[in-house]
């Protein structure tokens, strides 16, 4: 049963990753990916992402994408339950910037 996405902050790292995963992509392809999307401030090594890989897939954010064209290179791709938290991460972090600006605005919350 996949687990809810109501359990807090995502890591930078997962964040990344999830968002990576919404087009089929093997985990080299990853790695460079969170780079790119990060300008090179998150740099995931194999461990980290392959743990972060299999604690996705044992929460069903994320599933194996079977390919006929080469089998060395395991591809993974976000579920609809993964995309649901993106879309709770983006509203908790979009929450963190309207109450910081407002405080840095000088408003009273």
């Amino acid at each position: 049963m996949p687990e809810s996405t109501e359990r807090g902050a995502l890591t930078e790292a997962v964040f990344y990753i999830l968002l990576s995963l919404f087009a089929p992509m093997h985990g080299y392809g990853i790695m460079q990916n969170v780079s790119k999307l990060s300008n090179g401030r998150v740099i995931l090594g194999a461990g980290t992402l392959y743990g972060a890989i299999n604690t996705l897939l044992e929460k069903g954010w994320i599933r194996s994408v079977i390919n006929d064209t080469d089998s060395r290179k395991k591809e993974y791709i976000i579920t609809e339950i993964g995309k649901v938290a993106v879309e709770n991460e983006l509203s908790r972090l979009q929450e963190l910037l309207r109450n910081g600006n407002a405080i840095l605005g000088g408003q009273m919350l």
